[in-house]
């Protein structure tokens, strides 16, 4: 009997399937690449008409840019932060705890997520407005936040599944305190689960526009920044190669988390 060939390699059919699938998921990021060192400002002819760099120096010489981007770092930096502690404790609370509304609990702490943008940013927004706050760094950090948590504690509480709890027992009944047990026992556990959720929760922060736009106030990200841009249509060129910062900034940090979490499920 002929064995089978299922375990084999993938039909030419499939091959060619996913191929197109591929292409056109990322065929906008290659228009956006190439169209960053066009040499014209305001068409989008193609074949390009010639390529340069001289947008990169053009942007580069702008300070709005600059402000922009450093806003959207420090805010990114800062939610990731916070996304970190409070998605940890959180997975391990209701990893350990049984208690009543733990399953309440865990569909509250990962539905900012599963909400579409506007509903988050608008709830965020009222509830800004109800505390009388002004709409400030800190605003745009905690609208990030609430969905960069979703993300550290995901990996963080399916590294504690997988994780033996008799090596906890052990290093307690050896007279460990629970500090000593968390820092020698369950922090390298889940120390490449960390990484890969901050590297996820940074990128999901850097670009987010929808959530940013209900907590920003009067301020820009360089999400934002890039979407004021798209009005002037001669500074098309610069904007592209502002958006190959923003490519870049997420596709990095997202490549690393999988990286680690590949590595860590082989």
């Amino acid at each position: 009997m002929k064995p089978s060939n299922s375990g084999g390699r993938a039909s030419p059919g499939l091959k060619i399937a996913v191929g197109l699938v591929l292409l056109f998921l990322h065929f906008p990021l290659l228009i956006i690449v190439l169209y960053a060192f066009t040499t014209e400002e305001a068409s989008f002819r193609f074949p390009p008409p010639g390529l340069t760099t001289q947008w990169v120096g053009t942007l580069f010489n702008r300070a709005d840019f600059w402000n922009a981007l450093g806003l959207s770092l420090s805010v990114a930096a800062v939610a990731t932060l916070l996304a970190l502690l409070l998605g940890t404790l959180l997975a391990g609370a209701i990893y350990r705890g049984k208690f009543f509304g733990r399953d309440a609990l865990t569909l509250l702490v990962v539905l900012p997520i599963a909400l579409p943008g506007i509903v988050t940013g608008i709830s965020l927004r009222s509830a800004i407005s109800l505390a009388s706050l002004d709409f400030s760094f800190w605003t745009i950090v905690i609208g990030h936040t609430t969905f960069c948590i979703v993300t550290v504690y995901n990996n963080v509480i399916a590294r504690l599944r997988r994780t033996a709890h008799s090596q906890i027992e052990a290093s307690m009944d050896l007279g460990a305190s629970t500090f000593q047990t968390f820092r020698y026992v369950v922090l390298p556990n889940i120390a490449t689960a960390l990484l890969a959720g901050g590297m996820l929760a940074f990128a999901l922060s850097f670009d987010e526009v929808i959530v940013t736009t209900f907590t920003a106030g009067q301020q820009q990200t360089l999400p934002i920044w890039i979407f004021s841009q798209l009005q002037r249509p001669r500074d098309r060129p610069v904007t592209n190669v502002a958006a190959l910062f923003v490519i870049a900034a997420t596709f990095i940090p997202i490549l690393i988390a999988y990286r680690f979490t590949r590595e860590t499920s082989d």
